[in-house]
């Protein structure tokens, strides 16, 4: 293939000019260059040393954008790729997932990665996954659902006291959640977040509405809202050990954030459609250019609404029962952040994945019978100071479904004295791992303050789709 007489295809790639967009910009680069006075000998010369050095033109008029993007390394092609070794914390972890993530290591902006214990497969980059990239943010390794998060809420209230007040504990749930694809409240709630500036973007604006009107809700598949007694191991910022009862909720940006997702990973799709098919949900967004920038502030305000869903969630709850909060703790683990690794600034992804830097509190939960854990982080580098995020699946939803009835799950809470107001089949614990076993295989990565055993839960209903 000729560029309008100056070269071939192959010899811009020779020089380092590579993949669709840097050589669609070779094509206007040569067609422009007679008014710029090149003949092709001279072109030729100036491209060779753009390629190697492109920050002497970076001010050029005629090959400032050439330069900018042989600098960044925006697009590649299948020969750029590399092969990045990752480290693995548990076992029987399936092929499919580790699959994932050697294809996320392969990517030229990687830079390392980890693979949490409850790993299973999920778009582009697996769930327990963690990347760490080269000024460049993965949309589908972020996550559909942008910063779902957990939050736990310990109550002045032993937690003796459960027992006999489960039933205004499941009353408080009932009335003050929503669960669901397009759940929402016939009065919409309100909060700060929703007096942000929105107008930064002409999408994320368009959205606005959809999240003031699902503000304080709960989404579908794995999210949920319930009440259980937490046990406190040591004495703790002034509150002594012992057991409290305590709220935990899971759940994310809901449908705004789940259309942000979609939106910018094919925005980021577009801008690299000679990557192999196998690695087109990996496809990035460089933080060079305005689109990834306009990505990254609509991914941190997806954080803030997502706190804030989990604010009222929690106000409203314990409002409708009562009890002073001792503390709470939360944490993103579907989000991307700026970090420092090995003596450089990188991009940070955490897909199903919870922050363990040294000192950092966070909550890991296990499934409605099996018990959630307060963590602090120890700080592992090799795990990009990081751990899971739950239990994991062990099989998929539609599995899950074929194996067990309404009323399996029924005896299966009831056998473990768990009050369950509503959940899809396909949330059955015997979905997921082994929590107690996922624990132990991130011993080195977390130190265990306090567990808590879930007693009422309330899901979406059966027959939801998830949005994560």
């Amino acid at each position: 293939m000729k560029l309008r007489g100056v070269m071939k295809k192959r010899d811009l790639e020779k020089l380092g000019i590579v993949g669709v967009e840097a050589q669609k910009e070779a094509v206007l680069v040569a067609s422009r260059a007679k008014q710029f006075s090149f003949k092709k000998p001279q072109l030729r010369a100036a491209l060779e040393q753009l390629a190697e050095s492109p920050d002497g033109y970076l001010d050029h008029p005629l090959l400032g954008n050439l330069a900018r993007l042989v600098k960044r390394g925006e697009v590649v092609t299948e020969y750029a790729l590399q092969e990045l070794k990752y480290q693995t914390w548990g076992e029987n972890i399936d092929a499919d997932a580790h699959a994932q993530m050697r294809n996320a290591c392969s990517l030229p902006i990687a830079c390392s990665g980890a693979l949490m214990p409850d790993a299973h497969v999920g778009y582009g980059l697996p769930i327990g996954g963690v990347l760490a990239t080269d000024n460049a943010v993965i949309p589908f390794a972020v996550g559909v659902d942008i910063a779902c998060r957990v939050k736990l809420t310990v109550l002045d209230l032993p937690g003796d006291q459960l027992d006999r007040n489960r039933e205004r504990l499941a009353q408080a749930i009932e009335k003050n959640t929503e669960f669901g694809i397009g759940a929402r409240f016939k009065q919409p709630k309100t909060h700060p977040v929703m007096d942000e500036d929105w107008e930064f973007s002409h999408y994320v604006s368009s959205l606005k509405e959809i999240a003031w009107r699902q503000l304080g809700t709960s989404g579908s598949g794995n999210h949920f809202v319930e009440f259980g007694v937490f046990e406190l191991f040591t004495d703790r910022d002034g509150v002594p050990a012992g057991e409290y009862i305590a709220l935990v909720s899971h759940s994310g940006s809901r449908g705004s954030g789940a259309k942000i997702a979609h939106h910018f990973s094919r925005v980021a799709r577009d801008k690299h459609k000679d990557l192999p098919n196998k690695l087109k949900h990996l496809s990035w967004l460089s933080l060079d250019e305005e689109v990834g920038q306009e990505y990254w502030q609509a991914m941190e305000l997806m954080g803030r609404y997502a706190s804030a869903n989990h604010f009222l969630i929690h106000r409203d709850v314990v409002k409708g029962f009562g009890g002073q909060v001792l503390f709470q703790v939360e944490n993103h683990h579907n989000f991307a952040w700026k970090e420092e690794h090995s003596g450089r600034e990188v991009i940070v992804h955490r897909k199903g994945a919870t922050p363990a830097g040294e000192g950092v509190l966070g909550y890991i939960p296990g499934t409605m019978v099996a018990p959630g854990f307060l963590v602090e982080g120890r700080g592992e580098e090799a795990a990009l100071q990081s751990c899971s995020h739950g239990a994991g699946r062990t099989m998929s939803r539609k599995a899950a479904r074929q194996r067990i009835t309404g009323h399996g799950l029924r005896a299966i809470t009831r056998e473990h004295d768990v009050t369950l107001l509503d959940a899809g089949l396909d949330e059955a614990p015997l979905a997921y791992k082994d929590i107690q076993e996922v624990m132990a295989a991130q011993s080195d990565l977390v130190n265990i303050l306090g567990r808590f055993k879930p007693k009422i839960v309330k899901m979406a209903p059966d027959g939801e789709l998830p949005e994560d």
